[in-house]
């Protein structure tokens, strides 16, 4: 019963209470901000929970009147407002209690890849990044370029950008997978449909305590940094690729005409790598139960599949299917794909967890 999974959240709050003015707390600034923020935690399901253990106890108050000949008509109406009530308040503490992502609330650092396809499939990346600046932009997220690599065709061969706002990773972090475009190539004198693909990674953005990194694992380069085509950006040795030894990860990045930020900025993509890498472990560990309720599954699977000529876009994990791509595209409107998948992620996880 819910009742029963909530009594033990009042009991905790009750105890955080006592707790916050024992004068063994208030001398101790570490424990009296940790149980602090605890109690915030927990704060919005206790609300809830009290007002869901008045809302049954008067039902049954209602119950119990229902034969007085004065009281009766009156515990009648009172006990319909209450049961349409009772399941509101149900489904309020049932997404209150879905255990929390510790990611949800960071930046990212997005990740995209041009793979089979060749020179569509890097056209392809320019064009979904472009969505999601738009997407960002309606967001009122910022987005800094860390690296790309652009494509002689037009596009990109790899762009990684950080995006930074409030609960970018929640929003964010189903889009992480393989993503199919069909359409007829500009080059395409026949006029046929050409399928190719990118990937798409979500990683992250990481503090140091997090990611613990040995200084004699990395092989740091330098280089002179080159333009599309090989044409010079600047005269100096600025670009820097830092090589993972131990997982073989390579970061480039030559934005920057200076050196130091250039090293700056590829670390931080490193770590957020290797960070992402510490995730799908623990998931694997923990079991696919765990990755399920994660939501972000496996990131090699095929997730979604842009069709230009029948202007429709469909996303494979929940059997969506919306003839909105022109829209969705060119105003970043990615909520018309994201917010379903949040809702069957939740689901899911309500499931999961028993409520």
């Amino acid at each position: 019963m819910l009742k029963d999974k909530l009594l033990p959240f009042i009991d905790r709050y009750e105890e955080i209470n006592q707790l916050l003015s024992s004068p063994d707390i208030i001398s101790d600034i570490k424990k009296m901000t940790g149980l602090s923020k605890e109690q915030s935690s927990i704060e919005p399901i206790v609300t809830k929970a009290k007002e869901y253990l008045k809302v049954l106890a008067d039902i049954e108050d209602n119950k119990l009147m229902l034969e007085d000949e004065e009281l009766g008509e009156l515990a009648k109406e009172e006990l319909k407002e209450l049961e349409v009530k009772k399941p509101q308040l149900e489904d309020d503490i049932k997404f209150l209690m879905i255990p929390k992502d510790p990611n949800d609330a960071k930046n990212i650092y997005l990740e995209l890849r041009a793979g089979t396809g060749g020179d569509e499939a890097a056209i392809f990346v320019g064009d979904l990044f472009r969505g999601y600046l738009r997407y960002a932009e309606n967001n009122g997220w910022k987005v800094e370029l860390m690296s790309q690599s652009e494509s002689e065709a037009g596009g990109y061969k790899e762009i990684v950008a950080l995006f930074k706002g409030d609960h970018v990773y929640s929003k964010l972090k189903f889009e992480g997978g393989t993503h199919r475009v069909q359409r007829v190539p500009a080059t395409e004198s026949q006029g046929r449909v050409h399928t190719s693909a990118i990937t798409v990674a979500v990683m992250p953005e990481v503090d140091d305590v997090e990611v613990d990194i040995n200084p004699n694992d990395l092989k740091i380069d330098v280089m002179r940094s080159s333009g599309c085509g090989g044409q010079s950006v600047n005269t100096t040795d600025s670009a820097v690729r830092i090589t993972h030894l131990p997982t073989g990860i390579v970061v480039t990045n030559q934005d920057q005409k200076s050196q130091h930020k250039n090293k700056e900025k590829a670390m931080k993509v490193l770590k957020a790598r290797l960070y992402d890498i510490q995730m799908q472990e623990k998931m694997e560990a923990e079991g696919a139960n765990r990755k399920e309720q994660v939501g972000t599954g496996d990131r090699s699977g095929r997730i979604r599949t842009y069709n230009y000529p029948q202007n429709r876009v469909s996303d494979h994990r929940i059997n969506l299917t919306l003839y909105r791509l022109d829209y969705i595209m060119n105003d970043g409107l990615f909520d018309e794909i994201i917010d379903p998948l949040i809702a069957d992620y939740q689901s899911r996880l309500i499931e999961a967890n028993g409520l």
